[in-house]
């Protein structure tokens, strides 16, 4: 290999081996994820206790990513990775034992264990984030981000499918325990997997050092930095507007739960398809590009989704342009990945990603916060408006941007030198 710090043989057995478990222990935990807002919506049918439990299952990566990294840089990146399904998995055994014996599950045992759950995902989400570059070589990197991405949306596809199936067939304590199948599939596969380690493992951790650290990395590369900021104002821009999915298909477009259904996973679908390409075609020159494109292409789909009449012809021209947006979807949050991994060496990568993940993050809950009051009092279809031409402002001024229009080709520069 031409890369240095790469010395995996058989990287390809070893990748693919590392995505199957992703793709079986993720699919168990997304079937659970999904059982237990089921459960909530069908207990309470309460719009605040859905909300809440949105919120709880964001407030980790927000308030944890920033100090989480540094632990990333300097742990053992299969204990980061098989503790949280662990832990996961004992508190599914405590809440199936609670439902078997009460035939109910109290509330404030369900959020318990949602926050648990988001805790661990902010754990491993990094660090699958940071040791994918030491996986492979580094001119395979952009393809196998995007076949990561395409496992985790053919997860969005499958998942609610089979939860729904597996909902309405056993009962609920017995669905909880997938979470410990999913554990034990995802802990057996990852102790056959091999994955290199840095070289500052087990170094003391400074929580506030390291984390302001990464912020100083990620602030010091100027257009990653800028394109951060653009990601995270993107979120704040499509986040009203996709928490509103459901409402727009049953209220705008006067349609069915079905159909809600539908509409959520045809994103997934596209989202798929787009993962596909990259992970078979993705090596471009210049990647910010197709990310500008992605801007463009989301934002046209969904602004023009606004102005769509509310009829049975608007909602087929919404199915469409869904299926196009998710098509385009990929191309920004993965390619953006693959640069940021390449863009900082894996003992810094934690680090990076903790602050990065957070910046991102922080944006969504501000704006499901507004997405309620906002869409009663302007309509639901302005919001798909407002996001749309949020995203084309943010495509714009990563266009105009030098910076950041140029960064990638000034790395990959500096990557073949």
């Amino acid at each position: 290999m031409e890369q240095e710090a790469f010395s995996i043989k058989g990287w390809r057995r070893n990748i693919y081996l590392f995505l199957t478990g992703q793709f079986l222990s993720g699919i168990t935990s997304m079937i659970v994820q999904y059982a237990i807002i089921w459960y909530l919506t069908k207990q309470t049918g309460s719009a605040t206790v859905l909300s809440m439990a949105t919120l709880l299952g964001m407030l980790p990566m927000i308030l944890l990513s920033p100090f989480v990294g540094p632990y990333v840089d300097r742990t053992n990146k299969k204990v980061l990775l098989i503790v949280p399904d662990i832990i996961a998995a004992l508190v599914a055994v405590v809440l199936a034992i609670v439902g078997f014996v009460t035939h109910d599950f109290p509330i404030w045992l369900v959020f318990i264990s949602l926050v648990i759950r988001a805790i661990a995902q902010t754990f491993q989400m990094p660090t699958i984030q940071s040791i994918l570059p030491t996986m492979v070589p580094k001119d395979q990197l952009t393809k196998i981000n995007g076949q990561l991405g395409m496992v985790q949306s053919a997860n969005y596809i499958i998942a609610p499918a089979l939860g729904a199936f597996l909902f309405a067939i056993i009962s609920m304590p017995v669905l909880i325990l997938f979470d410990v199948l999913g554990a034990i599939i995802g802990v057996t596969i990852i102790l056959f997997v091999k994955i290199p380690e840095n070289a500052q493992i087990d170094e003391k951790v400074h929580v506030w050092t390291d984390a302001k650290f990464g912020l100083d990395q990620l602030r010091a590369k100027k257009g990653l930095w800028y394109i951060t900021l653009m990601g995270a104002a993107f979120t704040l821009m499509f986040m009203p507007a996709v928490s509103m999915y459901p409402l727009m298909t049953m209220s705008y477009f006067k349609g069915t739960v079905a159909q809600a259904g539908i509409i959520e996973m045809i994103y997934s679908v596209g989202a798929l398809v787009g993962g596909t390409i990259i992970g078979f075609l993705g090596n471009w020159s210049d990647r910010i590009k197709p990310i500008l494109i992605s801007m463009l292409v989301m934002g046209i789909t969904m602004g023009a989704s606004g102005f769509l009449p509310r009829n049975y012809t608007g909602f087929l021209w919404f199915f469409a342009l869904n299926a196009i947006g998710g098509i385009a979807a990929p191309f920004f949050n993965t390619l953006l990945m693959a640069i940021i991994q390449q863009s900082y060496p894996p003992e810094n990568l934690g680090r990076v990603l903790g602050i990065m993940n957070s910046l991102m993050s922080l944006a969504g809950p501000v704006g499901l916060v507004f997405a309620g009051p906002l869409a009663d009092k302007i309509g639901v279809n302005n919001l798909f408006v407002i996001a749309g031409v949020g995203t084309l402002i943010c495509g714009v001024f990563v266009l105009m941007n030098s910076a950041t229009r140029n960064y990638d080709k000034q790395l990959q520069k500096e990557l073949k030198d």
